[in-house]
Formats: structure tokens, sequence, C-alpha cells
């Protein structure tokens, strides 16, 4: 409860009395026998007496309030100021606070401020401020390198290339290094980050093993929970960098000469708990005792455990992972599982060549094609993944599709009638004139080009050339689209004959009647 003597002093700093003010907020912030220890209070005082020019003010909230305290108790413009001012006048603290204020906030600063910013960076980390060193480290990874700043920029990242040299990388890593080495965690991972992704693995583990074993004591219980399979999810204390740790250390077990499976087991669950999607993969995948290759591994270490490994999968297919589908698949073609489903396997294959992954593309075109006498359009299907695949460049399914391709069918009857067409016989046989254009643009049989119905023959990334019930010698195929010019010609072509009866008793007649009009319209082809 505040005294007698603080209700004084509340009441003169109400009033506007800067020097109550002053010592209004140094009593919150460093609290006392009435009134209770306050960073934000403490902050409003002193910046009321801060603006009425009391330098006391701002020195002592940039001593004493950080940025992490002060970043929601004023605006980034207003605070800025008074942390200027303090490293100005030799408060160290209070440039580190400065920068963070001005380089989070880029929008609310001009340039003159990213420079004075980085400049108090430069400084600090010169003098083996640690923080200011990993701060401006990261400053060098979002702007140093952007190819599109140039000297002229007035952004941070033309201030950065006011200070960047031919050696701003190592000078980097210098500094991300220091820091490490000082304790600043995010700077321990980003250089574990680093040497993982240069596959430096002999320095990433030498990096992770002290963080990783503050990670198993810190989550003692909790690993002695999952060993008796015990639900501990609420129990695990780890950060999202934490636990790709976790996951990235496990998998560099799994590549070892000698891996162990319960060990590895034990850091992917704590990972795969707090939501890692790579490590519920990886979880199960072991579980069920097989790699991403689909081969068997770990067969020694006893039976796969495939309750476990179709929970942990599911998962992480729900949280994106194509690659768990495409595993949940392989499980459930497989012989030796008891529930063994090969619908559900090709519900979970599609998912995966839905999510882009080539080799359930692949896979997944191979089972419709060998199929395609069950469903009449598994033959479609097919050829659609075929594509996804070639896409991706997937040469196996490149070379499947070769058989689809316009210039597989060789019928150059219909260039030639092309080069006798004229825009007389245009208009005067329209419906004539697009077929004989769509056989030349597809490579049809003449046949297929009087017979074909052309609405229900488009399917998006192919034609179906399908004529049997009409022409009994031939035989349904596809034909892939390929170009841009060919999906614009059937689409022209299409819309002639949206609103057309294709069948024998529409306009065109019968086929001996297309047959005549052919001949007599085209007789040196005919």
């Amino acid at each position: 409860m505040a005294t007698r003597q603080d209700l004084a002093v509340i009441k003169a700093a109400r009033a506007g009395e800067s020097t109550a003010q002053l010592a209004l907020g140094s009593r919150y912030l460093y609290g006392g026998t009435g009134l209770p220890r306050s960073n934000g209070t403490a902050f409003y005082w002193l910046q009321r007496a801060a603006q009425q020019g009391v330098d006391d003010a701002w020195m002592m909230i940039g001593r004493n309030i950080s940025y992490d305290q002060v970043k929601g108790l004023s605006s980034p413009r207003e605070a800025a100021v008074w942390y200027q001012k303090a490293f100005d006048a030799g408060v160290p603290g209070a440039g580190l606070t400065y920068a963070r204020l001005v380089l989070d906030n880029t929008e609310q600063f001009d340039g003159n401020s990213h420079a004075k910013a980085i400049g108090a960076l430069t400084m600090l980390a010169s003098n083996d401020d640690h923080h200011a060193q990993w701060l401006l480290a990261q400053q060098m990874q979002k702007h140093g390198h952007d190819d599109e700043a140039d000297s002229s920029d007035t952004g941070v990242g033309g201030n950065l290339k006011l200070i960047l040299t031919q050696g701003a990388l190592s000078l980097e890593e210098r500094l991300i290094t220091e820091a490490a080495h000082a304790g600043i965690e995010q700077a321990q991972f980003a250089l574990m980050d680093k040497a993982w992704k240069k596959s430096d693995y002999e320095t990433f583990v030498h990096d992770a093993a002290p963080l990783i074993a503050r990670l198993l004591e810190r989550n003692a219980v909790a690993v002695a929970q999952i060993e008796r399979d015990i639900d501990v999810t609420a129990a695990i204390l780890l950060s999202a960098e934490e636990a790709t740790l976790l996951l990235r250390h496990a998998q560099w077990q799994l590549q070892g000469s000698a891996p162990d499976p319960e060990m590895i087991g034990r850091f992917l669950e704590l990972a795969a708990r707090v939501g890692n999607i790579e490590a519920r993969l990886e979880l199960g995948l072991l579980h069920a005792k097989i790699n991403r290759a689909g081969e068997r591994v770990f067969m020694e270490h006893g039976l796969a455990n495939f309750k476990k490994a179709l929970s942990w999968l599911t998962l992480a297919g729900e949280g994106g992972s194509a690659l768990a589908w495409h595993a949940l698949a392989r499980i459930y073609s497989r012989s030796i599982y008891s529930q063994r489903n090969l619908s559900v396997a090709q519900q979970y294959l599609e998912k995966a060549a839905d999510m882009g992954l080539v080799e359930a593309q692949f896979e997944f075109a191979q089972i419709s094609w060998r199929n395609r006498r069950d469903d009449r359009l598994n033959d479609v299907r097919a050829l659609y993944w075929w594509q996804k695949a070639a896409e991706q460049g997937h040469q196996e399914a490149r070379a499947a599709l070769e058989p689809f391709s316009v210039q597989s069918g060789g019928n150059s009857w219909a260039l030639d009638a092309m080069a006798q067409m004229s825009d007389k016989l245009r208009n005067a046989n329209p419906f004539l004139s697009a077929r004989v254009e769509l056989a030349a643009t597809f490579g049809l049989t003449k046949p297929e080009a009087l017979l074909i119905d052309v609405k229900n023959a488009d399917y998006g990334h192919c034609m179906v050339i399908d004529i049997c019930d009409y022409y009994a010698r031939s035989k349904r195929r596809l034909v892939s689209i390929d170009t841009d010019a060919q999906r614009s010609t059937l689409n022209r072509i299409g819309r002639l004959f949206s609103d057309v009866d294709c069948s024998f008793s529409g306009l065109e007649g019968n086929y001996r009647q297309r047959q005549y009009r052919l001949k007599t319209s085209f007789p040196e082809v005919a």
C-alpha cells in the first residue's frame, strides 16, 4: 500500500512536475515499501519525465528496461528516441534495444535510423557484445547478400552493404560462431543449421551433443514415461528448433554403421509429440521397420509395430507429408501386414501423388494402367499421372508417354488435306473442316476424324479416341495434349461442336455421308 510520502509524489507527478515523475518512475522501477515493482508503470512515468527534458529519465530507461519489456509499452518510434539518447550517452545496452526497435520495425523508420541501428550493432559487436554479434549476423543473412540492394539503397539492406566487405560471408560466420560459443542459444542453432545444410555432420554432432544432453535432462521424466508407453505430450518441454535438432540427430544416427533404434525412437518421439511433421514420418517408418525407399530395416530388432506406424504416419500425412501417405500405401499393400487392403493402399498412393511426390505419381500411373480393364477411365488416369511425373523429370514416365504423343500416330493425310483447304471450303463445310484440322493436329486416321465425338473426347490432358461403337475395326486409344497450340485448337473446335449432335442422327449424317463429303471436298486425299 502506498505511503503518505508516495501519495504526495503521485499527486505531484499527475500534476505534471517532472522531478516527481522521475521519482515515481524510479520507485516503480526498483520497488519500495509502498509501491510494487512494475516496469510498465515505471516506463510510463519515466517517459513523461523524459519528454519534459529530464536527462536522468531516459538514462534510466536505457539502463533498466529491455527490448522485450518496452516493445509492448510504447510505439517503436517513440521508444527508440530515448534508447538512442542513452546509447549516445554511453549506455551500451541501450544501443542493443535501439537496434532491435528499428530493425524489427523497419517500415516505421527512415534510412538514417537504419544506418544508426547497424552502426550501433557494429560497435557493440566489435566490443565482444555477443547479443549484438548475433543480431548483426542475422541482418547479414537477411539483407547482406540481397542482389537487388545497391549502394544507393536507403533501407537496411543498403546500409549493410556499406559495412560488408569481400569477406562478408566469413565475417557473418565468425559473428555467429562467437555468439554461439558465448552461449547465445539461437546462434548455436543457426551454427548447427549451417553445418547440417553443408553436410558437415562431424561439426553438427559435436555442437549438438551438449544441447541434446540438456534437452534429455530437462525431459527426463517424459523420456521415462515414453519408454512405458504413457502419453506425455503435455510434459515435454521443447521448442521448434529443439525438436528439429533431435530429428536431425536421429536422422544422422540412422545413416550410421550401427544405429540404435531405441535411442533413435526416443529422440524422434520427443520431436514428434510436439508436432514436428518430419519426426512423425521418421518415427512411423521406424515402427514399420522400413526406410523411405520401402526397404525393410532393423529386422534383427524384433517385429514391426504396424499399429504405432500407422498412427504416426497418418498424423504426418495429415500434417502435409506426401512421403507419409506413400509409406502408408506401401504398408497396406504388403502381404506381411495382416490387414492388407489394396483399395486403401491406392487411396493413400493417390493422396501422395496429389501432393506432388513424383515416385507416387509414377507408381499410381503404373497401377492405373495395369488395371485399365477394370475401369474405362483408368488409362486416362494413368496418362495424367505419367504427365505429372514427367513434368518433374521422371525418365521412365517420359518413356511411357511416347506412344501417346501426336507424332506416334503418323497419319499425314490430314496435313495434305489442310494444304488444300480454302476459306470457301471452310465456310461451306465447317464441321468437316474442323474434323480435318483436328486430325492434322492430333494425328487421327480418317475413320477417327469422321466419327469422333468431339465433345466427349476432351479430358483436359488428353483426347480419348474411341469409335468402336461405329467402326468395329478400330481400337480405343489416347492422344496426349502436349502443347498450348494443341490445347487452343481443341478448345476452338470444341466450342464449334458444343451444341451439335455428333451421332449419326445429327447434322453430319451417317458414316457413308461423311465419307462422301470428305471424298468430294478432298478428292486427292481421299
